[in-house]
């Protein structure tokens, strides 16, 4: 037995024996591992620009002369994914039909994609000499291009998720996300990074010693940009998309931003958002800096790779376990669970930071020990786990509050807030380093903490610039009190907008649709 019922124009269709016996809506794979598997890939061929992006300020701090306001400037190439909600409507409202609503982006993106990512290989060797300044403006033009366009492909895939895996797995399209994207960034990151390196092929990946890596930096972005346009190429061809028209619901593209609006002003949706906006505020100093930080203190990027290569398999099976706890009823709950304990962690990753240069230095020679590794994967280890646990949690709430009828808009906004929480104060971080850190010229005492009275310092006859108090710990302390203020004041927010029906989330455009609960 059936009953309907209205709300704001949407027709509710509900069965008699649901609320007794809503088995019928748990997540059940079977049937749906090829979707899986497809949502997976492109979520990986997404991530590899991403990580190239990421690993790039490592490349650079270890082998050229930039400040921590020049790692700042870098850190824009990743802006467009904050921004995406402002094409996201153009995106859902202009598609061919007869090829598909999502493929109609997905291709000619992906496939520029591809091409740039062959073009930054060509000029590689110019752009990022061995020897003399990297051509960052150049860097940072086509990567801001080809973010540009990843973010395109994010809203493509993202909304496409909805529609490719059947209804009652949808949930598990955030943890194809996550681990998708780690693996991209995978891809992206170490592999032109260790193999690449002479000292690291010699030590692990060969019988006997040779010049050079396996692979230049160059030899590993041409190669995966092939793989990219050859996966954009077998999709094209062979992966059919569902007609989501025939749910009878379009709109112009006028109507699509106007949909924006209509979703800030669901009540209590402003207020979440803010408290989204602000919920990374409490960690840029263990997500940014301390990476570098172990690059200045005499860590190899080779070491740095070999940590993040662990980490990132973490990130990669930490869904199979996590899933079916953000996958619940209240996903809310476990972020704000972890807040806490994760605002706490700040204090080993500074001790982890302080002691480095003494736990890897033995008589002036850098020499990283076993457990070096050891106690750094655990720190570091925990931190990704928390990350990647409150990162799930917030997609799956927003997977579970989208409307199916707009999912690229909707999903690219609360997606893109999400993306700027963490980017922004990133940045802020990374731009008030310099001026948080103060350093004096020895034997004269006089202030070093600029470049210019830095070069000035060392040109002097013995006489080093020495740092007095590093801005690092100070940030740490700040970040620490603002995350606590942060949790005190929206906590009571996450817990009263997850409380909510989903239906409280749909928005009215004046068109009927079924929604089965």
């Amino acid at each position: 037995n059936m009953s309907k019922t209205t709300k704001n124009g949407i027709e509710i269709e509900k069965s008699a024996d649901t609320p007794n016996d809503s088995t019928w809506q748990k997540p059940n794979p079977k049937g749906d591992w090829c979707n899986i598997f497809l949502l997976t890939l492109l979520y990986i061929i997404q991530g590899v620009p991403f990580g190239l992006s990421s690993v790039l300020p490592i490349i650079i701090q270890s082998n050229y002369s930039v400040t921590y306001s020049d790692q700042g400037s870098f850190s824009f190439v990743l802006w467009p994914y904050t921004i995406k909600m402002l094409w996201a409507p153009i995106v859902d409202s202009f598609y061919i039909r007869w090829i598909g609503q999502r493929k109609s982006w997905f291709i000619p993106v992906q496939y520029l994609i591809g091409a740039l990512l062959l073009c930054f290989a060509n000029n590689m060797d110019e752009w990022l000499p061995e020897s003399g300044k990297p051509n960052l403006t150049m860097i940072v033009c086509l990567l801001l291009v080809i973010n540009f366009l990843n973010t395109t492909q994010d809203i493509v895939v993202d909304s496409w998720a909805l529609t490719m895996l059947k209804k009652n797995n949808s949930s598990y399209a955030g943890s194809c996300n996550y681990a998708g994207l780690n693996a991209g960034i995978f891809i992206g990151s170490v592999f032109p990074i260790l193999l690449s390196s002479e000292q690291f092929c010699n030590r692990y990946l060969r019988f006997t010693p040779d010049s050079g890596g396996i692979f230049s930096i160059r030899d590993t972005i041409f190669f995966w940009s092939i793989i990219i346009l050859s996966i954009t190429t077998l999709v094209t061809i062979f992966k059919k998309e569902k007609d989501i028209n025939l749910e009878g619901v379009k709109i112009t593209i006028f109507q699509n931003y106007k949909l924006i609006w209509n979703i800030l002003k669901r009540p209590g949706m402003v207020i979440f958002l803010i408290a989204v906006l602000t919920s990374s505020i409490g960690y840029p100093t263990m997500d940014t800096i301390s990476y570098l930080k172990l690059v200045d203190a005499g860590i190899s990027k080779d070491s740095i790779m070999i940590i993040n290569t662990a980490m990132i398999v973490l990130k990669i099976i930490l869904p199979i376990p996590v899933s079916k706890y953000t996958g619940g009823q209240k996903p809310l709950s476990l972020v704000l669970k972890f807040t806490l304990i994760r605002l706490l962690w700040n204090i080993p990753y500074a001790f982890l930071i302080y002691y480095t240069p003494f736990l890897i230095t033995n008589n002036g020679v850098v020499n990283v020990p076993v457990y070096y590794y050891l106690i750094s994967g655990f720190i570091i280890g925990i931190n990704e786990t928390l990350n990647g646990i409150m990162i799930m949690s917030h997609s799956a709430f927003f997977i579970k509050i989208t409307d199916p009828r707009f999912a690229g808009t909707y999903l690219t906004l609360s997606n893109a807030i999400r993306t700027l929480a963490w980017i922004t104060p990133n940045t802020i971080i990374l731009k008030m380093f310099d001026t948080l850190t103060f350093k004096k010229c020895s034997n004269d005492g006089h202030d070093c903490s600029t470049t210019d009275f830095q070069n000035i310092c060392n040109t002097k006859q013995s006489h080093n610039c020495v740092t007095i108090l590093d801005g690092y710990y100070i940030e740490v302390a700040i970040c620490i009190v603002i995350g606590f203020v942060w949790y005190s004041i929206c906590k009571r927010i996450y817990k009263n907008v997850e409380s909510k029906s989903p239906l409280h989330w749909i928005v009215d455009m004046n068109k009927p649709i079924s929604v089965n609960i």
